[in-house]
Protein backbone atom coordinates (compact mmCIF):
# COMPACT_ATOMS: atom_id res chain seq x y z
CA UNK A 1 0.00 0.00 0.00
CA UNK A 2 1.47 3.49 -0.81
CA UNK A 3 0.70 6.62 0.84
CA UNK A 4 0.40 10.09 -0.78
CA UNK A 5 0.75 13.18 0.88
CA UNK A 6 1.52 16.71 -0.72
CA UNK A 7 1.94 20.32 1.05
CA UNK A 8 2.80 23.81 -0.41
CA UNK A 9 6.82 23.91 -0.69
CA UNK A 10 7.47 27.51 -2.16
CA UNK A 11 6.22 30.15 -4.40
CA UNK A 12 7.85 30.80 -7.79
CA UNK A 13 7.36 34.33 -9.30
CA UNK A 14 4.52 34.67 -11.76
CA UNK A 15 3.62 31.00 -11.77
CA UNK A 16 2.70 30.36 -8.54
CA UNK A 17 2.89 28.04 -5.10
CA UNK A 18 4.94 24.79 -5.86
CA UNK A 19 3.79 21.66 -4.38
CA UNK A 20 6.00 18.79 -3.15
CA UNK A 21 4.14 15.30 -3.53
CA UNK A 22 5.23 12.34 -1.52
CA UNK A 23 4.44 8.66 -2.55
CA UNK A 24 5.83 6.09 0.52
CA UNK A 25 5.28 2.80 0.21
CA UNK A 26 7.71 -0.12 2.60
CA UNK A 27 9.66 -0.18 0.50
CA UNK A 28 11.17 2.90 -1.09
CA UNK A 29 9.88 7.41 -0.45
CA UNK A 30 10.05 9.29 -3.32
CA UNK A 31 9.84 13.25 -3.71
CA UNK A 32 7.98 14.64 -6.83
CA UNK A 33 7.72 18.61 -7.21
CA UNK A 34 5.28 20.14 -9.37
CA UNK A 35 7.85 22.23 -10.49
CA UNK A 36 9.26 20.25 -13.72
CA UNK A 37 7.99 17.11 -12.59
CA UNK A 38 10.89 17.04 -10.76
CA UNK A 39 11.94 13.96 -8.83
CA UNK A 40 13.32 15.50 -5.73
CA UNK A 41 14.63 12.45 -3.90
CA UNK A 42 14.23 8.67 -4.26
CA UNK A 43 14.90 6.83 -0.57
CA UNK A 44 15.81 3.65 -0.47
CA UNK A 45 17.39 0.22 1.66
CA UNK A 46 21.23 -0.28 2.35
CA UNK A 47 21.90 -4.27 2.94
CA UNK A 48 21.84 -2.82 6.63
CA UNK A 49 18.19 -1.56 6.34
CA UNK A 50 18.79 1.63 6.26
CA UNK A 51 17.37 4.33 4.43
CA UNK A 52 19.17 7.34 2.25
CA UNK A 53 18.83 9.62 -0.39
CA UNK A 54 20.20 8.47 -3.83
CA UNK A 55 18.89 11.37 -6.14
CA UNK A 56 20.86 14.35 -6.54
CA UNK A 57 18.80 17.41 -5.62
CA UNK A 58 18.96 20.73 -3.90
CA UNK A 59 17.30 21.49 -0.23
CA UNK A 60 15.18 24.30 -1.52
CA UNK A 61 13.11 26.03 -4.21
CA UNK A 62 15.47 28.38 -5.31
CA UNK A 63 17.89 25.74 -6.05
CA UNK A 64 15.98 23.75 -8.96
CA UNK A 65 14.43 27.75 -9.81
CA UNK A 66 18.15 28.42 -10.70
CA UNK A 67 19.41 25.29 -11.49
CA UNK A 68 21.29 24.35 -15.26
CA UNK A 69 21.68 20.33 -15.16
CA UNK A 70 18.04 19.43 -15.07
CA UNK A 71 18.70 17.72 -11.71
CA UNK A 72 15.90 15.37 -11.38
CA UNK A 73 13.29 17.21 -14.08
CA UNK A 74 11.09 15.97 -16.83
CA UNK A 75 13.02 17.62 -20.12
CA UNK A 76 10.55 18.22 -23.58
CA UNK A 77 9.31 18.79 -25.94
CA UNK A 78 12.69 17.32 -26.97
CA UNK A 79 14.76 15.46 -24.28
CA UNK A 80 17.78 15.05 -25.96
CA UNK A 81 20.04 17.14 -28.79
CA UNK A 82 18.86 18.45 -32.49
CA UNK A 83 21.76 19.53 -34.65
CA UNK A 84 22.23 23.25 -35.02
CA UNK A 85 18.26 23.59 -33.71
CA UNK A 86 17.01 22.91 -37.26
CA UNK A 87 14.35 20.47 -38.30
CA UNK A 88 12.11 20.75 -41.49
CA UNK A 89 8.43 19.94 -40.45
CA UNK A 90 6.11 18.68 -43.40
CA UNK A 91 8.60 21.23 -45.87
CA UNK A 92 8.34 23.83 -43.24
CA UNK A 93 11.70 24.64 -41.51
CA UNK A 94 11.71 25.36 -37.67
CA UNK A 95 14.84 26.85 -35.88
CA UNK A 96 14.71 26.47 -32.36
CA UNK A 97 17.42 28.68 -29.58
CA UNK A 98 21.01 27.57 -29.13
CA UNK A 99 21.38 26.62 -26.01
CA UNK A 100 24.26 23.40 -26.51
CA UNK A 101 27.19 24.25 -28.30
CA UNK A 102 25.99 24.52 -32.03
CA UNK A 103 22.74 22.75 -31.09
CA UNK A 104 19.41 22.44 -29.20
CA UNK A 105 19.07 20.67 -25.82
CA UNK A 106 16.78 19.27 -23.45
CA UNK A 107 13.75 21.95 -24.71
CA UNK A 108 14.98 25.22 -25.26
CA UNK A 109 15.85 27.97 -22.78
CA UNK A 110 13.16 28.02 -20.92
CA UNK A 111 11.68 23.89 -21.15
CA UNK A 112 8.88 21.63 -19.47
CA UNK A 113 11.71 21.44 -16.50
CA UNK A 114 11.25 25.33 -15.68
CA UNK A 115 7.45 25.01 -15.74
CA UNK A 116 4.89 24.69 -12.65
CA UNK A 117 2.64 21.41 -13.63
CA UNK A 118 -1.02 21.04 -12.35
CA UNK A 119 -1.11 17.85 -9.85
CA UNK A 120 -3.79 15.91 -9.49
CA UNK A 121 -3.63 12.51 -7.15
CA UNK A 122 -4.14 9.09 -8.66
CA UNK A 123 -4.12 5.76 -6.68
CA UNK A 124 -0.45 5.31 -5.67
CA UNK A 125 0.88 8.45 -7.31
CA UNK A 126 0.25 11.86 -9.01
CA UNK A 127 -0.32 12.64 -12.69
CA UNK A 128 1.64 15.99 -13.58
CA UNK A 129 0.23 17.68 -16.65
CA UNK A 130 0.90 20.96 -18.77
CA UNK A 131 0.17 22.74 -22.10
CA UNK A 132 3.35 24.04 -24.07
CA UNK A 133 1.29 26.83 -26.55
CA UNK A 134 1.94 26.32 -30.41
CA UNK A 135 5.73 27.93 -30.66
CA UNK A 136 7.00 27.32 -27.44
CA UNK A 137 10.68 27.90 -27.97
CA UNK A 138 9.94 27.54 -31.43
CA UNK A 139 8.41 24.27 -31.71
CA UNK A 140 4.88 24.18 -33.79
CA UNK A 141 1.80 22.87 -32.27
CA UNK A 142 0.37 23.39 -28.93
CA UNK A 143 0.81 20.34 -26.94
CA UNK A 144 -0.85 18.91 -24.13
CA UNK A 145 1.69 16.69 -21.53
CA UNK A 146 1.23 14.27 -18.58
CA UNK A 147 3.83 12.52 -16.52
CA UNK A 148 1.94 9.80 -13.90
CA UNK A 149 4.20 8.99 -11.25
CA UNK A 150 2.76 5.84 -9.31
CA UNK A 151 5.35 3.41 -6.71
CA UNK A 152 3.88 -0.11 -6.35
CA UNK A 153 6.53 -1.72 -3.55
CA UNK A 154 9.94 -1.17 -4.78
CA UNK A 155 8.81 0.15 -8.54
CA UNK A 156 8.87 3.53 -9.30
CA UNK A 157 6.46 3.78 -12.68
CA UNK A 158 6.73 6.86 -15.00
CA UNK A 159 4.41 6.84 -18.11
CA UNK A 160 4.39 10.06 -20.21
CA UNK A 161 1.50 10.85 -22.30
CA UNK A 162 1.33 13.53 -25.09
CA UNK A 163 -1.33 15.20 -27.80
CA UNK A 164 -0.58 17.82 -30.19
CA UNK A 165 -2.70 20.20 -32.36
CA UNK A 166 0.10 20.03 -35.03
CA UNK A 167 2.92 18.24 -36.39
CA UNK A 168 5.72 18.39 -33.86
CA UNK A 169 8.67 16.36 -32.59
CA UNK A 170 8.50 14.92 -28.99
CA UNK A 171 10.74 13.03 -26.63
CA UNK A 172 10.06 13.35 -23.02
CA UNK A 173 12.44 11.81 -20.22
CA UNK A 174 13.23 12.31 -16.72
CA UNK A 175 16.85 13.40 -15.98
CA UNK A 176 17.00 12.07 -12.40
CA UNK A 177 20.96 12.00 -11.45
CA UNK A 178 21.71 8.78 -9.25
CA UNK A 179 24.14 7.56 -6.67
CA UNK A 180 23.36 4.77 -5.07
CA UNK A 181 25.98 5.12 -2.20
CA UNK A 182 24.37 7.86 -1.42
CA UNK A 183 23.47 11.24 -2.95
CA UNK A 184 26.15 13.56 -1.55
CA UNK A 185 28.90 10.30 -2.56
CA UNK A 186 32.14 11.52 -4.36
CA UNK A 187 31.93 9.41 -7.42
CA UNK A 188 30.63 6.17 -9.04
CA UNK A 189 33.13 4.49 -9.96
CA UNK A 190 32.18 1.72 -7.02
CA UNK A 191 29.31 1.06 -9.02
CA UNK A 192 28.75 -1.88 -11.43
CA UNK A 193 26.75 -1.23 -14.53
CA UNK A 194 24.83 -3.28 -17.41
CA UNK A 195 22.86 -2.22 -20.02
CA UNK A 196 21.00 -4.43 -22.87
CA UNK A 197 21.61 -2.96 -25.83
CA UNK A 198 23.50 -5.00 -29.19
CA UNK A 199 24.84 -1.35 -30.36
CA UNK A 200 24.95 2.21 -29.98
CA UNK A 201 25.34 5.97 -31.42
CA UNK A 202 28.70 7.36 -32.21
CA UNK A 203 28.56 11.01 -31.66
CA UNK A 204 30.44 13.95 -33.55
CA UNK A 205 32.83 16.46 -30.90
CA UNK A 206 29.14 18.08 -30.41
CA UNK A 207 27.73 15.13 -29.30
CA UNK A 208 25.23 14.88 -32.04
CA UNK A 209 24.81 11.30 -33.56
CA UNK A 210 27.18 10.41 -36.71
CA UNK A 211 24.21 8.30 -38.37
CA UNK A 212 25.73 5.41 -38.25
CA UNK A 213 24.67 2.46 -35.70
CA UNK A 214 27.47 0.36 -34.14
CA UNK A 215 27.65 -2.76 -32.38
CA UNK A 216 29.02 -2.39 -29.16
CA UNK A 217 30.67 -5.63 -29.46
CA UNK A 218 34.80 -5.19 -28.92
CA UNK A 219 34.00 -1.83 -27.91
CA UNK A 220 33.90 -0.07 -24.85
CA UNK A 221 30.37 0.48 -24.97
CA UNK A 222 30.20 -3.07 -25.04
CA UNK A 223 28.12 -3.32 -21.48
CA UNK A 224 25.86 -6.40 -21.97
CA UNK A 225 27.68 -7.81 -18.81
CA UNK A 226 27.94 -5.82 -15.61
CA UNK A 227 31.36 -4.07 -15.74
CA UNK A 228 33.11 -1.40 -13.28
CA UNK A 229 32.24 1.77 -14.21
CA UNK A 230 35.37 3.26 -12.55
CA UNK A 231 38.09 0.94 -14.59
CA UNK A 232 35.05 1.48 -17.85
CA UNK A 233 35.67 5.15 -17.62
CA UNK A 234 39.18 5.10 -18.44
CA UNK A 235 38.49 3.38 -21.92
CA UNK A 236 35.86 5.71 -22.92
CA UNK A 237 36.92 8.44 -25.08
CA UNK A 238 36.32 12.18 -24.63
CA UNK A 239 34.77 13.08 -20.53
CA UNK A 240 32.52 9.83 -20.21
CA UNK A 241 29.70 8.01 -21.08
CA UNK A 242 27.04 10.34 -22.72
CA UNK A 243 25.94 7.92 -25.66
CA UNK A 244 22.07 6.60 -26.76
CA UNK A 245 22.24 2.88 -26.22
CA UNK A 246 19.72 1.59 -28.85
CA UNK A 247 17.80 -1.12 -27.06
CA UNK A 248 15.34 -1.68 -30.06
CA UNK A 249 16.26 -1.29 -34.26
CA UNK A 250 13.53 0.91 -36.06
CA UNK A 251 10.35 -0.43 -36.60
CA UNK A 252 10.42 -2.91 -34.23
CA UNK A 253 7.98 -1.57 -32.21
CA UNK A 254 7.80 -0.22 -28.86
CA UNK A 255 7.30 -2.77 -26.52
CA UNK A 256 8.78 -2.54 -22.62
CA UNK A 257 11.72 -4.11 -22.06
CA UNK A 258 14.69 -4.53 -19.63
CA UNK A 259 17.11 -1.47 -20.28
CA UNK A 260 19.86 -1.70 -17.78
CA UNK A 261 20.77 -2.67 -14.13
CA UNK A 262 22.99 -0.60 -11.68
CA UNK A 263 24.89 -2.59 -9.04
CA UNK A 264 26.75 -1.00 -5.58
CA UNK A 265 27.71 -4.02 -4.07
CA UNK A 266 29.13 -1.79 -0.82
CA UNK A 267 25.47 -0.81 0.11
CA UNK A 268 23.95 -3.72 -1.69
CA UNK A 269 21.64 -1.16 -3.44
CA UNK A 270 20.33 -2.47 -6.83
CA UNK A 271 18.50 -0.02 -9.69
CA UNK A 272 16.64 -1.82 -12.85
CA UNK A 273 15.16 0.08 -15.33
CA UNK A 274 12.69 -0.89 -17.94
CA UNK A 275 11.15 1.10 -20.65
CA UNK A 276 9.13 0.94 -24.12
CA UNK A 277 11.33 3.70 -25.54
CA UNK A 278 13.96 2.63 -27.92
CA UNK A 279 16.71 3.80 -26.75
CA UNK A 280 18.55 4.99 -23.16
CA UNK A 281 21.37 7.94 -22.82
CA UNK A 282 23.72 6.43 -20.38
CA UNK A 283 25.49 10.05 -18.65
CA UNK A 284 27.90 9.82 -16.20
CA UNK A 285 27.89 13.36 -14.97
CA UNK A 286 30.77 14.53 -17.09
CA UNK A 287 29.92 18.30 -16.59
CA UNK A 288 29.46 18.63 -12.89
CA UNK A 289 32.56 20.69 -11.65
CA UNK A 290 31.99 20.66 -7.75
CA UNK A 291 30.06 23.96 -7.91
CA UNK A 292 26.90 22.96 -7.25
CA UNK A 293 26.12 22.82 -3.75
CA UNK A 294 23.52 20.07 -3.58
CA UNK A 295 21.22 18.36 -0.34
CA UNK A 296 23.17 18.59 2.77
CA UNK A 297 25.79 21.35 1.25
CA UNK A 298 27.09 18.49 -0.89
CA UNK A 299 29.06 19.12 -3.71
CA UNK A 300 28.36 17.34 -7.18
CA UNK A 301 31.84 16.64 -8.99
CA UNK A 302 32.53 14.84 -12.07
CA UNK A 303 31.45 11.50 -12.66
CA UNK A 304 29.77 11.89 -8.78
CA UNK A 305 26.10 10.59 -10.60
CA UNK A 306 24.73 8.70 -13.33
CA UNK A 307 21.86 9.11 -15.44
CA UNK A 308 19.83 6.55 -17.40
CA UNK A 309 17.37 8.64 -19.67
CA UNK A 310 14.97 6.64 -21.38
CA UNK A 311 14.15 8.13 -25.02
CA UNK A 312 14.29 8.21 -28.48
CA UNK A 313 17.55 8.20 -30.27
CA UNK A 314 18.78 12.24 -30.33
CA UNK A 315 18.62 14.07 -33.06
CA UNK A 316 15.90 11.49 -34.50
CA UNK A 317 14.21 14.11 -36.33
CA UNK A 318 17.39 14.79 -38.69
CA UNK A 319 17.93 11.20 -39.70
CA UNK A 320 15.67 9.20 -41.04
CA UNK A 321 17.15 6.18 -40.51
CA UNK A 322 16.37 6.67 -36.63
CA UNK A 323 13.01 5.65 -34.84
CA UNK A 324 10.46 8.08 -35.68
CA UNK A 325 9.60 10.77 -33.16
CA UNK A 326 6.72 12.91 -34.88
CA UNK A 327 3.93 13.36 -33.06
CA UNK A 328 1.03 14.33 -35.44
CA UNK A 329 -2.59 15.37 -34.46
CA UNK A 330 -5.02 12.58 -33.80
CA UNK A 331 -2.06 10.52 -32.32
CA UNK A 332 -1.55 9.63 -28.53
CA UNK A 333 2.15 9.40 -27.85
CA UNK A 334 2.56 7.29 -25.17
CA UNK A 335 5.36 5.66 -23.09
CA UNK A 336 6.56 3.96 -20.11
CA UNK A 337 9.41 3.69 -17.87
CA UNK A 338 10.07 1.27 -14.27
CA UNK A 339 12.81 2.43 -11.96
CA UNK A 340 12.72 -0.44 -9.53
CA UNK A 341 15.05 -0.55 -5.99
CA UNK A 342 15.96 -3.51 -4.38
CA UNK A 343 19.35 -4.98 -2.48
CA UNK A 344 21.42 -7.36 -3.17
Amino acid sequence: MTEVSHQQWGEVSSQGGVDLWVLQSSQVRVEVLTLGAIIRSVSSRRKDGQMEDIVLGYDNLEGYVSDKRYLGAVVGRVANRIARGRFVVEGKEFQLDINNGPNALRGGLRGFNKAVWLATAVGGGVQLSLTSPDGDQGYPGEVQVSVTYTLQGETLTAEYQARSTKTTPINLTNHSYFNLAGQGAADIFDHHVSISAQSYLPVDDTSIPTGEIRAVEGTPFDLRKPVLIGSRLKEVPGPGFDHNFCLSSPGDGWTERHAARVCHPASGRVLEVSTSQPGVQFYTANFLDGSIAGKGGARYGKHSSFCLETQNWPDAVNQVSFPDCLLRPGENYQHVTRFTFTTL
